[in-house]
């Protein structure tokens, strides 16, 4: 069981209105020290609003929040000094250079850009940044890399990002894995907000898929594709049987000897004993990518109906 003072980030029934519109809908959240938690949901599922408030941008109307076990509302500049934040979309000052910024960036959290454990020379070479150029010289994806080098540089206990990759190439998306991995192999911990599922995937210990400001599945990817249909791949020697009349599978295909679909875990054991019986010759089990998870998650309506 987690400890409390394991626990870097929790929310317990988060509400956020804007007028009418409820972001946040009574959301929960845990994301535990050391890890790094995925937190997918489509554009408008209340991702960038539970970041704002985590960060102290915005007040609550309902529910608790908290990081390290501080109030973001009332206690923001403590919480953000032990914190690096990389947006989607990154503002520079239009007139400094790259590396003022950078420098002014790490400074804000009580950092020496200069310093023993500063990785800043390293990593602006890793990350292919030109430094001397000002703020408004530079495209989406180097802004994008001022604020990486900006947050990976000196030593921090969590990293807050979202869609932190967005305008960078394959290659420098590489580099981001890397400079996570190194971060959270010295006990960092993160929280990822990505469209790109596969990244995720690559990454993250957790998940936390929201929906209508609302967390829908929260946990290990493992313990999630246990909750979720595996796609079944069989050759047999004797007649093919009828999977399509199990209870819990789904998309059945029959070509020659070979079979397949989509089975609930439920489903499993009887499809085994059927495809035993028919003499199987090979079986393949192939449980789901993230983004099967995340999209059977979306084909279902809220009473829990498949759409």
């Amino acid at each position: 069981m987690t400890g409390a003072t394991d626990v870097v980030i929790s929310t317990q029934g988060l509400v956020k209105k804007f007028g009418a519109l409820r972001a946040l809908d009574g959301l929960d959240l845990q994301v535990c020290r050391g890890e790094v938690h995925g937190f997918l949901g489509p554009n408008g599922a209340g991702k960038s609003t539970t970041i704002r408030s985590l960060l102290g941008l915005l007040g609550a109307d309902g529910g608790t929040a908290s990081v390290f076990g501080l109030d973001p509302w009332r206690q923001t500049v403590a919480i953000h000094r032990r914190l690096a934040y990389v947006p989607g979309d990154v503002a520079l000052w239009p007139n400094l250079s790259g590396g003022e910024i950078i420098d002014l960036l790490i400074r804000m959290r009580g950092a020496d850009p200069a310093g023993p454990s500063s990785r800043r020379a390293e990593l602006l070479d890793r990350f292919q940044l030109d430094p001397t150029k000002k703020g408004r010289a530079y495209s989406k994806g180097n802004r994008q890399k001022v604020a990486l080098v900006a947050a990976f540089a000196t030593p921090t206990e969590l990293l807050i990002l979202d869609e932190p990759t967005s305008g960078l190439d394959p290659l420098m998306e590489q580099v981001f894995n890397e400079c996570v991995a190194e971060h959270t192999a010295v006990g960092a911990t993160v929280l990822l907000s990505s469209h790109i599922l596969s990244e995720v995937e690559t990454l993250a210990n957790r998940v936390t898929i929201i929906r209508d400001g609302r967390a829908v599945e929260s946990g290990s990817l493992e313990e999630m594709r246990h909750l979720h249909r595996n796609s079944v791949r069989a050759t047999v020697s004797g007649p093919v049987p009828d999977l399509a009349a199990i209870v819990g599978v789904h998309d059945v295909a029959v070509d020659g000897q070979v079979v397949s679909g989509l089975v609930d875990a439920e489903a499993m054991p009887a499809v085994l004993a059927a495809l035993t019986e028919a003499g199987v010759r090979n079986l393949t089990s192939t449980p789901p990518s993230l983004e099967e998870l995340f999209l059977d998650v979306y084909r279902t309506d809220p009473a829990g109906r498949q759409r």
